[in-house]
């Protein structure tokens, strides 16, 4: 995929969506959020098994899509 049309598929992403993929996906489950805990193992070297990798990437997909997002909206300005 090039640049333009990953950009062009940013711009036809509603931030609605991403917004609301953020604070489910993102966070779920909620207390601690699951990503939270990924993100501490992978710090700390504990991230070991396949399903925690797979955990870590299915659950940070809506938050790399909101910093694209928000990177190419400040790369238009």
């Amino acid at each position: 995929m090039d640049g333009k049309k990953r950009m062009n598929f940013l711009d036809k992403l509603p931030w609605s969506i991403i917004i609301i993929g953020c604070l489910s996906l993102g966070l779920a489950p909620f207390a601690p959020p699951h990503i939270w805990e990924k993100l501490l193992m992978l710090k700390n070297g504990t991230l070991s098994r396949p399903i925690d990798w797979f955990d870590l990437f299915y659950h940070s997909i809506p938050w790399v899509l909101l910093i694209l997002k928000v990177m190419a909206g400040v790369k238009k300005n």
